[in-house]
């Protein structure tokens, strides 16, 4: 059997802050967009990557959805800390997530059940260690411009809680990542 990929759309899971961070870091990557011509990271909305992106059939969209609502009633909330800036040099730049363990067990055992229950396996997640963070800009940030852009942001200060209490499932259109849907922890929706 083929897999035609024309029929497949890419996915990925993540975890999305509240309206008021999310309106931060959006601020923040329109300054990229602005002051450093980076505009990739608009692309998609504020957040963490559990699950990167990975391609699933559109018709069997229903057993995706299903498994991430069996996945998310075993979860329980958690606090998630935001604390400074952070970069992988020499193209990306975060806001900084802090590495907790409730945080990474989450993210190991999504990973897992999506290997066990769906197939969905993440190669590269496989070889590196989880390292949470959200995005402001990567791709279409130049060397050169990141070497302008990191001392401005790596010594400014940023601190933001808040309790992560869903996941979301986003589905890329061709252009931009969308919310497709969201699975509250430990209740059904």
């Amino acid at each position: 059997m083929t897999v035609d990929h024309r029929m497949m759309k890419l996915f990925f899971v993540a975890l999305l802050p509240p309206p008021d961070i999310q309106a931060y870091a959006n601020e923040i990557k329109q300054y990229f967009a602005e002051h450093y011509n980076s505009r990739h990271a608009q692309k998609s909305p504020p957040h963490i990557t559990l699950q990167p992106p990975f391609r699933w059939a559109d018709r069997n969209l229903l057993c995706l959805e299903v498994s991430l609502r069996e996945f998310t009633n075993q979860q329980q909330p958690l606090l998630v800390t935001l604390n400074g800036f952070n970069a992988f040099a020499p193209r990306v730049i975060y806001i900084d997530v802090v590495r907790s363990q409730e945080l990474l067990t989450l993210q190991a055992d999504l990973m897992m059940h999506m290997e066990t229950s769906l197939g969905i396996v993440d190669q590269v997640g496989k070889k590196r260690p989880f390292a949470p963070h959200m995005t402001v800009a990567f791709r279409d940030l130049t060397r050169q411009n990141f070497k302008a852009a990191w001392p401005e942001f790596a010594n400014r200060r940023l601190q933001f809680e808040f309790t992560a209490d869903k996941l979301t499932l986003l589905l890329h259109d061709g252009r931009q990542w969308h919310i497709k849907s969201e699975f509250n922890f430990l209740r059904g929706d």
